[in-house]
């Protein structure tokens, strides 16, 4: 006898026979008495997830100003506060707030994709406890429980099962197969993949049809369920790229601003001789300056007007660094069932002897088109099909209900699928059973593979029919329907169910027996054969209609689509051959990937489009793979086996209609019409919002670079700072604001789905944008001095001057917006001139703002202002014009050097 002590591994019980199972488990058939049960709760724990103590919101918040630029705004803070800059202070603490706000609420993602789990296991169940048959709740199951399944039922616990008659689990959240996978008690073999394991039931699996029983193998995390959640939470979440990107940026730019601060700081006081807390100051100013205190902000509201769009296209953004992400993706990496599949079976294909008849339609709905090459059918060869579609009825346990347009089924799937079909064939299920009422049944069973029901006919004789797996059924016929003339070949039969079955189909036989007098038992009867056999269907979950074309809009715009399934091969493939992912796709299963090693591993990771038969860990470790070759992963899914893979990939995708509640808490994106289709909306609109991003860099740095050029000058030079630090304040946040955030409302640029994905590891930073920050500052220093001199020259008082100064700059910068919004074309055209609506509000917004700035009495008070004549308002507004004639005489430059040298460039703003 095996050691109860020491039972086998959890993978290796359905590779035991029933016997040694209870064996091994300390069981009995008739149950657990309650004192070893209270022992076995105290030594295994409740039958549930662990739940991991939750992080205060305290600490929560405090996690939020983990970021480099965050410590830069918050010491940019404190030394205002320090000389008493109050105002800047202030306001430079409100951007960090805003920013840790957003943060908090998208936090806790994994804990609720733990949670979503543990919601699958179903708190009643139905137990023999010393004999008796007892409900309770799921928790309190201990293993050697004896557990008594019904349909209906949702798995409590691993059970490795001691009966089972007509036994059908719905496994599709935990191993992705579509099909409810038939069990039986009997040991399979021990390397068997998790979805070819009859002899156990999993939890959190559905029961959908006839009963059995098993004994607890494992519960809670031990549990395979419990197992996926334990990878779930161990798996560590990538940083995207944008946050990647933004981190060394932060690096780049607090580096430079502590080291020019340093030496500007040393320079004013050894070199000028200015007093400390006077060069102090000015350091401030410098830094103050420096940062883009706003560009926090107006990236965050980019990216939150991102996911209005995508939410707009059934694209629910969980997550906001997603939405520009998910437009760096290069491979999506996709589920099959109920992703790219309807995740509903159908039969497509029938051979009833005279060659396979296509069958078009949707879903279950009993009505579609059936064709013979190009030719649909007409009555007479309908007519003929009468006593298939009889048979698909009759031997038949599952219901079709139509609701104000609605179907819903009750039952198999695939049994759905042929009372759909027999409403296609002109045969209502609903009429024909009640012309033939069943008198007797033969469940389904996996050792005789078949299914057999008696019915009574209108005449009054009797009608025996046979479903089943073809080689079975085959053997138990002894002539054909049609062609009647033609001799019965089973060997004939055998090969037209291979050629279905290469497309990738489920193949069903239907037969029937007359039997004018019936005796004995039914199951006796027939077991003895003597059927006539009446055909062939083939049954596939179809590909959505729309994902053909979105799997090649993938591929125009230079993303691969890799399907990786828990299905068989063949059918993998077959849907992968529709979709256009491959004319003959390379197929790899489960137990390949569990022989190769990294190297192999990662080659066969970008070769391969399908893999099948696969398991969470396969999953995770290919879009692991797929990550080290630097490529940016999307992963879509909709079941608890997907959510590992979900988290880890750099975009996970659920599925709203279809998914568990597990796969939606541990994605990125949810999709709420399940349609594959919106992933490539999503891709699109990703890539517009890191357009938008680029250009909102592109118009926020130059600017922080004229204004800090414009105080390092004037130090060196000994010259009057020509603007205030409160003052700059204002205008990187007035204009951040309003200007720089209606970059984020900019349409899609023509072309953006015809370009390739942005490698992994570009830089925010890239030539050309750097040459534009230094040639744009320059022009911005040039404009803020000239105007600064001007002033000087007639005698205006300082404050005026720097009224003036600050005036310039909010123009300059508003001119310099129009350049901006065309990265590679030009902006005088009428187009460009108009702008957008977000545009001209903002344009308005500023305007205003500068005129109380500038002319209201509080104002001037607060910011040290004064009114200005008209005629500096019109030398202000000539040198925004002059910039941006200067600025588009450069980009046309620019875009006329050779190929080769604005490739080197840069093709970024």
């Amino acid at each position: 006898m095996i050691d109860p002590a020491h039972p086998p591994p959890a993978t290796d019980w359905h590779a035991l026979d029933a016997e040694r199972a209870l064996a091994a488990l300390d069981a009995r058939a008739t149950g657990l008495d309650e004192s070893e049960v209270a022992e076995r709760l105290e030594r295994f724990g409740p039958n549930a997830l662990p739940a991991a103590p939750p992080r205060s919101l305290l600490r929560r918040l405090g996690d939020q100003f983990h970021n480099l630029l965050i410590y830069v705004l918050l010491g940019a803070a404190v030394l205002a506060t320090a000389i008493g800059h109050i105002l800047d202070a202030l306001v430079v603490l409100g951007v960090v707030l805003v920013n840790a706000a957003i943060g908090l609420v998208q936090e806790g993602r994994a804990e609720r994709a733990l949670d979503a789990i543990r919601k699958l296991m179903d708190p009643q169940t139905s137990v023999l406890r010393n004999g008796r048959r007892v409900r309770l709740r799921a928790d309190r199951l201990v293993p050697g429980d004896i557990v008594l399944l019904e349909a209906g039922d949702r798995v409590p616990a691993d059970l490795r099962l001691i009966q089972a008659l007509g036994l059908r689990v719905e496994e599709a959240a935990l191993t992705g197969e579509s099909i409810p996978v038939d069990k039986q008690a009997g040991a399979v073999a021990a390397d068997a993949a998790l979805g070819e394991r009859g002899s156990m039931a999993y939890s959190g699996t559905l029961v959908v049809a006839g009963h059995g029983r098993g004994v607890v193998a494992a519960t809670g995390s031990a549990s395979e369920l419990g197992r996926i959640g334990n990878l779930l939470g161990s798996v560590q979440m990538l940083r995207t790229p944008l946050l990647r990107k933004m981190d060394a940026f932060s690096r780049r730019i607090t580096g430079a601003i502590l080291v020019a601060g340093i030496g500007l700081l040393a320079y004013a006081v050894l070199v000028t001789g200015r007093r400390w807390d006077e060069a102090f100051m000015i350091v401030v100013g410098f830094a103050v300056a420096a940062i883009p205190e706003g560009l926090p902000a107006v990236m965050t509201i980019t990216l939150a007007v991102g996911v209005q769009r995508m939410a707009a296209r059934h694209a629910v953004i969980r997550n906001l660094p997603a939405v520009e992400t998910l437009g760096s993706v290069s491979v999506i990496c996709s589920d099959k069932t109920g992703t790219l599949t309807r995740n509903e079976m159908m039969v497509v294909a029938i051979d009833a002897g005279d060659g396979s008849i296509d069958v078009q339609g949707e879903g279950y709905r009993p009505s579609g088109r059936l064709l013979t090459g190009a030719t649909e059918l007409d009555s007479a060869a309908l007519q003929a099909l009468a006593a298939l579609a009889r048979a698909a009825c009759l031997c038949n346990d599952a219901e079709l209900d139509l609701d104000e347009g609605h179907v819903q089924i009750h039952g198999d799937p695939m049994e759905a699928a042929l009372l759909a079909l027999a409403g296609k064939l002109g045969h209502p299920h609903e009429r024909v059973r009640a012309a033939n009422p069943r008198i007797d049944a033969v469940p389904f069973d996996a050792r005789h593979r078949y299914m057999a029901t008696l019915n009574r006919t209108p005449d009054g004789s009797c009608l025996a029919m046979l479903k089943g797996a073809p080689e079975q059924v085959l053997q138990m016929c002894r002539r054909q329907h049609a062609p009647a003339a033609a001799r019965f070949d089973p060997a004939d039969w055998q090969r037209r169910a291979e050629t279905l079955a290469a497309r990738g189909l489920r193949v069903l036989a239907l037969a029937e027996r007359h039997l004018p007098d019936p005796s004995g038992s039914f199951g006796a009867t027939v077991s003895a054969g003597g059927f006539t056999l009446l055909g062939l269907v083939g049954l596939i979950d179809p590909p959505r209609g729309e994902a053909r074309e979105a799997v090649a809009e993938c591929r125009s715009a230079g993303i691969e689509v890799k399907m990786i399934t828990g299905d068989h091969a063949g059918t993998a493939a077959a849907i992968a051959r529709e979709l256009g992912m491959h004319r003959e796709p390379t197929v790899v299963v489960g137990a390949e990937l569990d022989a190769m090693d990294a190297e192999a591993l990662l080659l066969v990771a970008r070769t391969a489009s399908v893999f099948a038969r696969t398991s969470p860990e396969h999953k995770l470790r290919l879009v692991q793979a797929l990550q080290e070759d630097g490529r940016v992963v999307a992963m879509t899914g909709d079941g608890v086996n997907d959510a590992p893979a979900l988290k880890r990939a750099d975009v996970g995708v659920a599925m709203g209609q279809g998914g568990t509640e597990a796969a939606k808490a541990a994605a990125e994106m949810v999709l709420t019409d399940d349609n594959f289709a919106t992933i490539v909306a999503a891709v699109r609109e990703g890539r517009t919002v890191y357009d938008n991003l680029t250009k909102v860099i592109a118009w926020t740095l130059p600017t922080n670079g004229g204004e800090a050029l414009v105080i390092l000058i004037a130090v060196v030079l000994g010259l009057t700072l020509p603007v205030t630090p409160v003052q700059i304040l204002w205008v990187n946040m007035v204009t951040a604001v309003a200007l720089g955030l209606t970059l984020a409302f900019e349409p899609t640029e023509p072309g953006v789905m015809r370009r390739p994905p942005r490698p992994a590891g570009e830089s925010l930073l890239q030539a050309r944008l750097l040459w534009r920050i230094g040639f744009v500052s320059v022009l911005f220093v040039t404009a803020i001095f000239s105007m600064f001199h001007w002033a000087q020259v007639r005698q205006l008082p300082i404050e005026a001057a720097r009224t003036m100064v600050v005036n310039t700059l909010v123009v300059l910068e508003i001119f310099y917006l129009f350049s901006v919004r065309y990265v590679h074309g030009a902006s005088i055209t009428w187009r460009g001139v108009l702008g957008t609506p977000a545009v001209l509000l903002g344009v308005a917004t500023v305007t205003a703002l500068q005129f109380a700035f500038t002319y209201v009495p509080i104002m001037q008070t607060l910011f040290g202002t004064r009114g200005l004549s008209f005629t500096d308002g019109i030398a202000i507004v000539g040198c925004g014009v002059a910039m941006l004639l200067v600025v588009e005489a450069e980009k046309w430059l620019l875009d006329r050097l050779p190929r080769s040298r604005t490739t080197a460039a840069g093709q970024g703003p």
